[in-house]
């Protein structure tokens, strides 16, 4: 008997009836970003065929080279999540304020945060990239937005999410009951349900993600802790090293495999490089949702108060028993 074909509509119908008194609005976006990754996937994947390979020549408010990509990728996020009516407005690593909705909308309950194209520097070598994002509800009343509607922790998540544009072009998201993979079928343009309630393999693989390019730039408890992978003590498990250098992607083999991710800070930059409310937390809510854990090497992410909306943090994200020895060996400083 074969499996029944479930698209990423349906299943969010099916969700949806769980709450009888649900409006709609919060579904609205999730399919807004739905129909924004197709768009994304199919310029992916003719990017060497069209003009949107390379820089544009402009920066982002990161000071870092702007991919032509990664503008078109926002420009989509931007124009589809914009008409979709639920939002108050949108938070976007290419963007250095806060995107208001139109003023011809009315505002909706909601705020998206995003990354509209992760690792989008590796694009001209044909390596996986991804979009991010992350839904909160908005918390002041009336129709202006407020400094607190947009400095939440990641514990507030309604719900987060990742679109990988690889081999093939993959949606997972969750909105606090598991964590569910959607592929899409591109002879048909939908995204179809390919694992539900997806988990972090326990132990899982003993794999490490990093870049080891800065190991004299890291204090000595992370050169510690790389250490104890690459030699680890007599009886312990061989470790193998895995690192592609776009988050997605890394994040993606972890999530299915186990291992561990790491971005570390270094001793010029202890903040480190990922952006907290539209990387770092999404990520950790999908990882704990999956049986997994999420830290700064000090502190749960979900639980970090942000104080400004492209704040960086560590990472470490990942198996379970990995993120804690790694917290352990970092504290020993």
């Amino acid at each position: 008997m074969t499996e029944p074909i479930v698209t990423v509509e349906h299943f969010i119908a099916e969700q949806e009836r769980e709450y009888p008194k649900a409006t709609g609005a919060f579904t609205d976006i999730l399919l807004g970003i739905s129909l924004a990754a197709k768009v994304i996937s199919a310029a992916v994947n003719r990017a060497g065929l069209i003009d949107i390979l390379g820089v544009s020549g402009t920066e982002n408010v990161h000071g870092e080279a702007v991919q032509k990509l990664d503008d078109y990728a926002n420009g989509v996020l931007v124009s589809i999540l914009g008409r979709c009516g639920s939002l108050s407005g949108m938070i976007s690593e290419e963007e250095e304020g806060f995107i208001h909705i139109p003023e011809s909308r009315d505002p909706g309950p909601y705020i998206i945060a995003f990354d509209p194209l992760d690792g989008s520097s590796n694009i001209d070598v044909n390596i996986s990239v991804g979009t991010i994002f992350s839904i909160y509800r908005k918390r002041s009343a009336g129709p202006k937005v407020q400094k607190s509607d947009l400095l939440q922790p990641g514990s507030a998540q309604l719900a987060a999410g990742y679109v990988i544009y690889g081999s093939s072009t993959m949606l997972v998201f969750t909105t606090g009951t598991g964590v569910h993979g959607f592929t899409l079928d591109p002879g048909i343009g939908e995204f179809l349900l390919s694992y539900r309630n997806m988990k972090i393999p326990s132990p899982g693989k003993n794999l490490y993600s990093i870049n080891e390019a800065y190991y004299e730039r890291w204090t000595p408890g992370q050169q510690r802790l790389v250490e104890r992978f690459r030699s680890p003590p007599d009886g312990g498990p061989s470790f193998s090293a895995r690192y592609v250098g776009s988050m997605v992607a890394d994040f993606h083999r972890t999530l299915l495999r186990g291992g561990i991710f790491m971005y570390p800070g270094t001793r010029q930059k202890p903040e480190g490089k990922l952006r907290l409310l539209y990387e770092v937390a999404p990520m950790a809510l999908i990882c704990e949702e999956a049986g997994g854990r999420a830290s700064d090497g000090r502190r749960r992410v979900l639980d970090i108060e942000p104080d400004d909306v492209h704040q960086r943090v560590p990472t470490f994200i990942g198996s379970p028993h990995l993120v804690e020895m790694a917290e352990r060996v970092l504290a020993e400083d």
